[in-house]
């Protein structure tokens, strides 16, 4: 959905926002790669693929290096600007990592906990349905959001 969205969308469109409250294509695409890179990173005990292969530099983002996008004010959010290049670029490396650690999982694997700060402890099987549900929550406020941007372009 990341390829789909991007595809016709040149920069002003990705940092495209109904208003000012609102979060742009870019910051929404940006946010599905961090959040499942930090989640993905933290279940496997690896680094981030956002630190490890530079894509924190190639962004340039004002922002910690921590930083995925919750919590951030609608502010913080309209300084994320990246090209769809960038943004698919940084997906797709995530995305290769997260295969990669999927593929070594076995049954047994979905029930180890991965984060004792909920009540209850949060399991990888549970992490990773909350990682595929906010990734295609955001996708498809993106998909949205592109067609309002190619819309107002016309």
């Amino acid at each position: 959905m990341v390829h789909a969205v991007a595809a016709d969308l040149d920069l002003d469109d990705l940092g495209f926002r109904p208003d000012e409250e609102s979060n742009s294509i870019a910051w929404l695409l940006w946010h599905i790669a961090r959040v499942q890179d930090d989640h993905i990173a933290g279940a496997a005990g690896s680094a981030q693929v956002w630190t490890e292969a530079g894509w924190c530099d190639r962004f340039g983002l004002p922002f910690e290096p921590s930083a995925h996008g919750y919590g951030q004010t609608p502010a913080e959010a309209a300084l994320v600007v990246a090209d769809a290049a960038l943004l698919r670029g940084y997906h797709d490396a995530v995305h290769q990592k997260t295969v990669e650690f999927l593929q070594g999982l076995d049954a047994e694997s979905l029930d180890r906990v991965v984060d004792r700060s909920f009540d209850p402890p949060v399991t990888l099987g549970v992490r990773l349905v909350s990682i595929l549900s906010d990734n295609l929550q955001h996708a498809g406020q993106a998909a949205y959001l592109g067609g309002l941007a190619l819309r107002r372009a016309h």
